[in-house]
């Protein structure tokens, strides 16, 4: 690959990310392609070049912004010894709590102009699908492997993956709605609960604790369910 070539793909990343950035603070609808370019330090000329259209500007950010979770992810659950600390790290990764970075709570934005766009949009609705597929499969390997390793009760792991994923989306479209009886805390306390009822561990405030530190004490008092 020439020099060119990686200063391009370098390029065209930095722009993804700006368009993350933009679309997380003012949604699809009011981010034009001249916000995005200011934020790359680049040209809405150049900008078009890469993407053509805003929609093809959405569908590769939230490309962009899913394989960055994966990737922040990937390495900190393959450390985790044990299927029910990665499955834990994982939802608390997604609730954006704790040591989480909280960029991934903002992420969901793109989310919501995603799914708006699916039902008229068939590209759009075939990346909906390839993402959510991936998520799900994600979560239900966690499963198995934890049946396997005799940590989980024998449910359909990959039932409760779409359960699962699905309460996680519910609630995430709350939280970045900021609706007062729905902080993150409190979408993570609600995930656990789950994970831990209908998988069969232990799961208390201690637990919750630990986790969290200091900052799940303060906010347990409005957050907690």
């Amino acid at each position: 690959m020439s020099p060119r070539r990686k200063l391009s793909e370098a390029r065209k990343r930095q722009i993804l990310q700006a368009a993350v950035d933009v679309i997380a603070e003012q949604g699809l609808c009011d981010t034009v392609i001249k916000d995005v370019a200011e934020r790359a330090g680049t040209s809405s000329a150049l900008v078009i070049y890469y993407f053509g259209t805003k929609d093809q500007l959405l569908r590769e950010a939230l490309t962009h912004a899913e394989s960055h979770f994966y990737e922040e992810t990937a390495s900190a659950l393959a450390a985790l010894p044990r299927a029910r600390e990665r499955l834990v790290r994982l939802v608390q990764l997604s609730c954006a709590v704790g040591d989480a970075p909280r960029s991934f709570l903002g992420e969901w934005v793109l989310w919501l102009d995603l799914w708006a766009r699916a039902p008229r949009d068939p590209d759009v609705a075939r990346d909906r699908e390839t993402h959510d597929r991936r998520w799900r499969q994600t979560i239900a390997g966690i499963v198995r492997e934890g049946q396997a390793a005799g940590e989980f009760a024998p449910v359909d792991a990959d039932d409760f993956s779409l359960c699962l994923a699905a309460l996680i989306d519910g609630l995430a479209i709350q939280v970045v709605l900021a609706d007062p009886e729905v902080p993150a805390e409190r979408m993570f306390d609600l995930c656990m609960a789950t994970c831990a009822r209908q998988l069969g561990f232990a799961w208390d405030a201690g637990d919750r604790a630990r986790l969290l530190g200091a900052r799940a004490g303060r906010a347990s008092g409005a957050g907690a369910g």
